[in-house]
């Protein structure tokens, strides 16, 4: 049967409404939704494991936290007692813009190379992809050990950058290139000399600048910001959205995310350049597997006073994180999730911690299309 001319325009009209609109964005919600729901819950062999990890929901004297207002003194009380333990940070630099200083097309982007401080007296180069198209656009923050990689100029399947940015995410690309080519890998400050913040949350400090100059672009929404890593860059994305509670959710690709000597350089905290920080010069020692016994520094204070990192993820609640797991991370790091989970429903909040998992510590096709619709999930409209 034909529609009359008046049907017709009261459907055409109506899929021009802003209801048809946010129908259609349900829609696709709920398809993404059915897509990454799976890896929210814990295999059956770890859904109530909580190992031999200290609560997060125990203030440090012992007391038990009960209602969600004594969550927030706990959360307070966690992020300063790290921030004294890692040195403290200098004041964010909020007040700046980054410099652009070449602009080129590529495909249904524009990829402009920028500057930036993202320490006191350091800038940084990097790179920011902004999708062609108007509107208020969600984007993540890549960070690794070059700029480079995640826009697709290294190895496969760690250009984050240049798949999101083709998905519609504004993203700025970081790298610790300087250091990286120096062997010294991270950022220390003041100076690598005499450094009074653990370098591991120097980055982070740094990734804290980079939100708050990309929240001043224009085309973004401030509050759909998510940071990403893989590896050295995983644990920087880690501690960066731990710290900094202004990212919306998050992605750590095998960053290790607990404490664990059994997986050798793949989670290898104690080094000089993450939490093991002491003057240099450095032997090559940190680089050989199982030799945390000559540890200095953070390192081995946390480990003897019963820290570990789940306490940092319980930072995140209620914001959503996933773990891409590999090697350096497997089902059983649940045991650590798990204490997060607790948190959020406490808080009343369910499906904000998920992991997935594959053998290799690379990330691959799968593991980084589970990331891009997490993020679609949850800095999508």
């Amino acid at each position: 049967m034909k529609l009359s001319l008046i049907t017709a325009i009261i459907i055409l009209t109506f899929r021009a409404t802003p209801v048809f609109s946010q129908c259609v964005k349900n829609q696709e919600k709920e398809v993404l939704w059915e897509q990454i729901e799976q890896y929210f819950s814990p295999p059956e062999a770890f859904r109530n494991a909580l190992g031999n990890f200290r609560s997060p929901l125990k203030f440090y004297n012992g007391d038990t936290v009960q209602s969600a207002e004594e969550w927030r003194r706990r959360r307070e009380e966690i992020a300063q007692r790290w921030h004294e333990m890692m040195g403290s940070w200098p004041p964010i630099i909020s007040n700046q813009k980054l410099e652009i200083t070449e602009t080129i097309q590529r495909e249904n982007f524009t990829q402009h190379k920028v500057r930036f401080y993202w320490l006191p007296e350091e800038q940084t180069e990097g790179y920011l992809l902004i999708p062609n198209g108007k509107g208020a656009k969600p984007a993540v923050i890549t960070v690794f050990y070059e700029p480079e990689t995640a826009i697709g100029m290294g190895k496969p399947h760690r250009d984050f950058a240049y798949q999101l940015a083709k998905r519609g995410f504004v993203v700025l690309s970081l790298g610790t290139t300087e250091t990286t080519q120096a062997k010294t890998y991270s950022l220390y400050y003041p100076s690598i000399e005499n450094a009074s913040v653990q370098p591991l949350s120097t980055l982070a400090y740094a990734a804290a600048n980079a939100w708050n100059v990309l929240a001043k672009v224009n085309g973004i929404d401030s509050t759909r910001i998510g940071i990403l890593g893989h590896s050295y860059g995983g644990k920087w994305a880690m501690f960066a959205s731990c710290l900094y509670e202004k990212f919306a959710c998050a992605a750590w690709s095998d960053p290790g995310i607990v404490f664990d000597e059994t997986k050798g350089s793949g989670v290898n905290y104690w080094e000089p350049w993450y939490l093991g920080y002491f003057q240099p010069p450095w032997t090559n020692i940190w680089r050989k597997k199982g030799m945390v016994e000559e540890a200095k520094g953070l390192y081995p204070k946390l480990i003897k006073g019963g820290y570990n990192l789940h306490e940092l993820h319980a930072l995140m609640a209620p914001r959503p994180f996933l773990v891409s797991g590999g090697s350096s991370d497997p089902p059983e790091r649940w045991e650590a999730l798990n204490h997060t989970i607790a948190v959020n429903k406490l808080l009343g909040y369910s499906n904000r911690v998920a992991m997935t998992n594959r053998p290799e510590h690379s990330p691959n096709e799968e593991s980084n299309e589970q990331i891009y619709r997490f993020f679609e999930y949850f800095l999508g409209e």
